[in-house]
């Protein structure tokens, strides 16, 4: 069983990146700039926020961070999108989700500027992807697809089963599998909560991607002999084995399956890492765009 290293993966990147700034950098190029918007005061949103501005000092990036509380009115926060938007420093621009309820996430995904959707949720960027076009891939698949690649996992003719049909994970994942590209050039099932016999359906996947959101939904009797499995899930469950009181688990139970599968995503330490990696990516390419 090869196990799919996210962290090792998202550093190897991240060593590539910074030689990319600083030769941008010596060229006469500005630094990649990210600015990142905070709702409230989310724990898992700030532990997410807070890598990610970690992330940017380390491959050479600026970054700017804009907090607001809990009860921002949505005006205010469409306005502050729209003055990051016409600020030509800021190469890429994230909303961290989720957003309290009163706010529209679609209406304020739509608000970002094409040019700065380094998260790859716009609906424009969304159907260039769709239609294989240049863009910014969302953050989450593009890592995973990275790390099919650098682990040179066959995809094509293969079977890829998708657990979950988010927009920002399942629904593109199932695009991305099946683009005649490589990775891709799958056969793909995207299954979701109204799919009748999921367990006959995952048993026949040659490659196993589960963005469901349930603590070790997926066990050895869900998968076949062989498969590559990718778990996006991050389920915080209390512990009374960590100091924290808190332990991360992914949508697939590891040890269950770890016997049965080719290679596999640990949690944590798999896919997340990825997605900084991918964020970051799409950010340089941002910055680049505007020498050309």
């Amino acid at each position: 069983m090869i196990l799919l290293d996210g962290k090792k993966t998202s550093s190897d990147i991240k060593d590539e990146l910074r030689k990319e700034v600083d030769e941008l950098v010596s060229s006469g190029v500005k630094k990649p700039h990210l600015a990142a918007i905070l709702v409230g005061s989310n724990g898992a949103s700030e532990t997410y926020v807070g890598a990610k501005v970690k992330a940017c000092e380390q491959v050479g990036f600026d970054s700017t961070l804009v907090r607001f509380n809990e009860d921002v009115s949505e005006l205010d926060l469409l306005n502050e999108i729209n003055k990051i938007n016409n600020n030509k420093n800021i190469d890429g621009l994230i909303v961290q989700l989720p957003l309290p309820n009163h706010i529209d996430e679609l209406k304020v995904t739509q608000a970002i500027n094409v040019e700065k959707d380094v998260d790859g949720f716009h609906p424009t960027n969304i159907g260039r992807m769709a239609l294989n076009l240049s863009t910014y891939l969302p953050a989450t698949p593009a890592g995973i697809m990275e790390l099919l690649s650098r682990y040179n996992i066959k995809t094509s003719s293969k079977h890829c089963v998708v657990v979950g049909r988010s927009h920002i994970v399942g629904s593109p994942m199932s695009i991305l599998m099946a683009r005649n590209n490589t990775p891709g050039n799958c056969t793909v099932t995207l299954t979701h909560s109204r799919t009748k016999n999921l367990k006959e359906i995952t048993r026949t996947a040659d490659i196993l991607i589960v963005a469901l959101g349930k603590a070790q939904f997926i066990n050895s009797e869900m998968i076949k002999d062989g498969a590559c499995i990718i778990d996006v899930g991050i389920n915080r469950v209390k512990s009374e084995k960590t100091k924290s009181g808190w332990k991360l688990l992914g949508d697939v139970d590891f040890d269950s399956v770890a016997n049965m599968c080719s290679s596999i995503t640990p949690v944590p330490g798999g896919v997340g890492p990825m997605t900084i990696a991918m964020l970051l990516k799409n950010t340089l390419k941002s910055a680049k765009n505007k020498c050309y």
